[in-house]
């Protein structure tokens, strides 16, 4: 069974590209443009991954991140941002959430990848919880 990944971000082309990227190394993704359908698919289910952009207009992914560990204080998946906002107050942010990672736009795919595999690889064997 592939991982599931939930991608959110609100430019189309990036989401195309990193969905199509991701998919042919191995992960089940499924795109959001918006926080709040993301919300809406992670309490129906959970995935394995979350990746999110931290700059966008209805929901940012910082809203999104609180928003999640706050609603699933037990969830077992991981957080990616991807961001081309390196602000040190977002790594710091960042830094102080349970399993969330933080990841610089221009992302290498090669290396995001490497990081998903790595993290997931890392977890214990189990479906994901909330």
């Amino acid at each position: 069974m592939l991982p599931t990944l939930y991608l959110v971000d609100d430019e189309p082309l990036v989401t195309r590209v990193l969905k199509r990227s991701l998919s042919k190394r191995g992960f089940d993704v499924t795109a959001f443009h918006d926080g709040n359908d993301v919300l809406e698919a992670v309490a129906a289910t959970a995935p394995d991954v979350l990746i999110t952009d931290i700059e966008m207009p209805l929901m940012t992914g910082r809203e999104l991140c609180e928003t999640i560990t706050a609603k699933y204080p037990n969830r077992s998946w991981p957080i990616f941002i991807v961001t081309s906002a390196p602000d040190l107050v977002h790594r710091e942010w960042s830094s102080r959430l349970d399993d969330v990672h933080f990841v610089e736009k221009p992302v290498s795919i090669q290396q995001l990848s490497l990081a998903l595999e790595q993290r997931l690889a890392a977890a214990p064997s189990q479906e994901p919880t909330l």
